[in-house]
């Protein structure tokens, strides 16, 4: 009785929420080689954007497609130079466009993305808009709304690594940030998609240490802010990983796992390298139907750190904090 018992347990402990199974990752296949990547479901497609190449294609942001949110597919660049206001705005031409984020409300698109020089805070973020996405073209319909925030050298925060939440109760809000005094939130006017009033809310900081691209998704009667800590961007030596708080409220204060504020360093890891999975980091949520996933890059430790994205079914424990599952083939 008691084996039968134990084994009952153990299977019900493995079992997703609604349906049997272990959780697991997809195995993606196709071209994932993606960089700080958005993902963004158009009907019963799926277009993926990241980073673009330095000096390559004019460093202008990456596009893969999908017919499932397996199956990726190379659908080329947006467009094929940065926009001429760059330079305006923080003194010189960067080598590519970082860091997209896609969302869409009342049918419109809203495409934010940073343009930065590395290791500096002198940047500023910069937005798109598509009155119709195409998923069968994603380059296609695309109008530059300009800057939306910049930053410079006196500044305390970096304008990078931005996220949209639009709100039940009609806001809308940017989540950015990245180093110096750490994540900010700015209101947005929801039909724009410009700054609205002034106020600036802090987030997360780890006391001018790496904390890095914030996305915050609303799951029962909180709201949680994943956010990247330690060192991108190096391949093989990369420490990214993905860490999490909450708060009952979307301006904070969040808190980790243990009760530390996020602003006082705090984070419950979410997921960090395994496998061949090096530095996981640069999340956002996304909504694929009734399902809340998260997408992330990777440097894949078989392809000499070649960075790749993964998708992953974002669940949830008993006690509200959020799982990822497991890596495809446990991570190797």
């Amino acid at each position: 009785m008691r084996i039968r018992l134990l084994a009952a347990l153990l299977l019900t402990s493995a079992a997703l929420a609604g349906g049997g199974g272990p959780i697991m990752q997809p195995a993606l296949k196709g071209d994932t080689r993606l960089h700080d990547p958005t993902v963004l479901r158009v009907g019963s497609r799926y277009v993926a954007m990241g980073t673009g190449l330095e000096n390559v294609d004019g460093g202008t942001l990456r596009l893969r497609t999908s017919p499932d949110g397996i199956t990726w597919a190379d659908a080329g660049t947006l467009g094929v130079r940065i926009p001429d206001w760059i330079y305006d705005q923080i003194g010189t031409q960067p080598p590519n466009l970082w860091a997209p984020t896609l969302s869409v409300r009342g049918g419109t698109t809203y495409l934010y993305y940073a343009a930065s020089v590395f290791g500096e805070n002198t940047s500023v973020i910069g937005l798109y808009t598509n009155a119709k996405l195409d998923p069968m073209h994603p380059e296609r319909g695309w109008v530059d709304r300009g800057p939306v925030l910049t930053t410079k050298k006196s500044d305390t925060f970096n304008a990078i690594d931005a996220y949209r939440l639009d709100t039940p109760d009609g806001k809308a809000w940017l989540v950015l940030g990245s180093y110096w005094t750490g994540v900010k939130l700015r209101e947005l006017d929801p039909v724009s998609g410009k700054l609205r009033g002034t106020k600036q809310y802090d987030l997360a900081s780890r006391g001018g240490g790496a904390v890095e691209a914030a996305t915050i998704v609303r799951h029962g009667k909180y709201f949680y802010l994943f956010v990247s800590f330690d060192r991108c961007c190096a391949g093989l030596d990369s420490t990214y990983r993905i860490m999490v708080g909450r708060s009952a409220a979307i301006t904070g204060p969040y808190t980790d796992r243990e009760g530390v504020p996020m602003m006082g360093g705090g984070g419950t890891q979410v997921q960090a390298t395994k496998g061949r999975y090096i530095g996981p980091g640069g999340q956002e949520v996304y909504t694929d139907g009734a399902q809340q996933r998260l997408v992330y890059h990777y440097y894949d430790g078989d392809e000499n750190g070649v960075s790749h994205f993964q998708t992953a079914p974002l669940t949830w424990d008993a006690d509200g904090w959020p799982d990822l599952g497991a890596l495809p083939n446990g991570g190797n």
